[in-house]
């Protein structure tokens, strides 16, 4: 069965268009009813996919268009390691311009365009270290911050411009997000004039988090809902985003529960049934915000306080078990199976119960199998 998104992406991997191409005829030929819908090997057009299918194809990111990607990639990896270490940091820069332009700019391959994106964030923040010890170590930490974050923004601007990586786009909106949180606190440490706004006013640093966070979900949602059919570049970048947003607002959220000062332990002795009871049910809200969405993110980020809120609730909550830790292993484990064998199921309920005006911008679910 070929649809004409894949359709599309093998013609952009044989070089007969580009992905930009590509992006732009998606929607005009699906306006004109071209490609609507798949034709299988018997000629029958099937209406209604079943769960396993549209489970697997809901939230799939163009990585891989095969094998040849891999190996690509892992000549990648290998050659730039190899690299790193038998010269310098400003060896490694040009050898990663040089792989974009032939693997990116010319061949059009996804996987290592990730891998060099990857590539460029961690030599970003190897000349990020080495500005900072260069700065004064006397230097208040956000305010340092302030001059190494840019480094990622600037150089990640260029790459995407360069090559429309959607990757570096989300890595781009995420590190402009932690400048302006960085800026924020810097003006309210002035603002208040103290020494430390963590130590002495951890709360409202939470409060910053969260509000960042907040806005990393939002830009998410917003190359979400503009591509709900996720066929486009689009969704690609939601993805990436969703994938910082999901764990950024699950700890700003469980830092208001935990961040009582700044050397307040996470998980320590003095956490409580009921702290651990909080942390389950904003995991319960995180798992159906990813229903919700159809982003499987907001259900594995959350699957660590899952597991450390059952055994503390277990241990501490009087039930007696000779083996806290395979009991809490396996309630983690129930969970993800449920979760992930019922996800259409799941979604087809909770989306039953919101109003068209939201679900016609979310990401369509099949109707069950009659």
């Amino acid at each position: 069965m070929t649809t004409l998104a894949d359709a599309l992406d093998a013609a952009v991997g044989d070089g007969i268009i580009t992905a930009t191409q590509a992006e732009r005829l998606t929607p005009f030929l699906l306006d004109r009813g071209v490609g609507a819908d798949a034709v299988g090997s018997d000629g029958a057009t099937p209406i209604i996919a079943d769960d396993a299918r549209a489970a697997e194809e809901s939230e799939q990111p163009r990585f891989v268009r095969g094998f040849h990607d891999i190996l690509i990639t892992i000549g990648i990896v290998v050659a730039l390691v190899g690299l790193w270490g038998i010269g310098s940091i400003f060896a490694v820069l040009p050898a990663i311009v040089v792989l974009a332009e032939i693997l990116i700019r010319r061949q059009r391959l996804a996987l290592p365009a990730v891998a060099l994106t990857v590539a460029l964030i961690q030599w970003a923040a190897v000349l990020s270290a080495m500005l900072d010890e260069q700065l004064s170590s006397s230097a208040y930490y956000y305010t340092r911050a302030l001059y190494l974050i840019p480094v990622f923004s600037i150089l990640l601007a260029a790459f995407y411009w360069r090559y429309r990586v959607p990757l570096a786009l989300a890595a781009l909106l995420f590190s402009l997000f932690l400048l302006a949180m960085d800026l924020v606190i810097i003006l309210l440490t002035k603002a208040m004039g103290v020494a430390d706004l963590l130590v002495e006013h951890s709360g409202l640093v939470a409060t910053v988090f969260f509000v960042g966070a907040l806005g990393l979900f939002t830009a998410a949602m917003i190359y979400d809902v503009a591509d709900p059919a996720r066929r486009t570049r689009q969704s690609d970048v939601a993805f990436w985003l969703h994938l910082a947003a999901a764990p950024a607002l699950l700890y700003a959220m469980l830092s208001f529960i935990f961040l009582r000062t700044a050397s307040g332990e996470w998980w320590g002795e003095t956490t409580s049934p009921g702290d651990a009871a909080a942390v389950l049910a904003i995991v319960v809200v995180f798992m159906v915000i990813g229903l919700v969405i159809d982003r499987r993110a907001f259900v594995t980020s959350g699957l660590l306080s899952l597991g450390l809120a059952i055994w503390t609730i277990l241990q501490r909550g009087g039930i007696d078990f000779g083996d806290y830790f395979s009991v809490t292993v396996l309630a983690v484990g129930v969970v993800v199976l449920m979760v992930g064998i019922f996800w259409q199921a799941l979604r087809r309920t909770v989306l039953s119960v919101l109003p068209g005006s939201i679900t016609r911008h979310l990401h369509p679910v099949p109707a069950p199998l009659a």
